[in-house]
């Protein structure tokens, strides 16, 4: 036997009254939405660039429709980024929740090969050392 279809529109009656959120559009006034005003537009995205929800914002359906439309010409245009890197560094931490140390101040990786002289700390060093050499000059001969 076939569930019967349960309706989605209102939530259940907790006691809340649940505060319809009202739109920009409709408190500006806002009756066509242009691709090219950046700002106006940034104010239905996100910090990361993404497009905020119908339930977000307020707007109803046809203006949600026509602001992901515009957005989209917006970046499409260059005038709106399409992601927005976030830059915050957090410290990372053990599983006991002590901070890590950072990789150069291992105990395995502090000794220096045994030798005459140790390898160079990078390979522009390596460069440098190899063109201060002269070319083309054998050691030992009359010139």
């Amino acid at each position: 036997m076939a569930k019967p279809q349960q309706k989605r529109g209102k939530p259940k009656d907790t006691g809340r009254r649940v505060k319809k959120k009202v739109s920009i559009l409709n408190t500006e006034q806002v009756d066509y939405i242009d691709w090219k005003d950046a700002n106006l537009l940034r104010r239905f995205m996100s910090d990361r660039a993404k497009i905020r929800a119908r339930r977000v914002t307020g707007n109803d359906t046809k203006q949600q429709r026509e602001v992901a439309k515009a957005i989209k010409n917006a970046r499409e245009m260059a005038l709106l980024p399409y992601t927005n890197r976030v830059t915050t560094q957090r410290g990372r931490r053990d599983r006991d929740g002590d901070e890590r140390r950072p990789r150069g101040e291992r105990p395995d990786r502090q000794e220096r090969p045994a030798g005459d002289e140790a390898p160079p700390a990078s390979e522009f060093e390596a460069i440098e050392e190899s063109a201060a050499e002269p070319v083309g000059v054998a050691e030992g001969s009359d010139s």
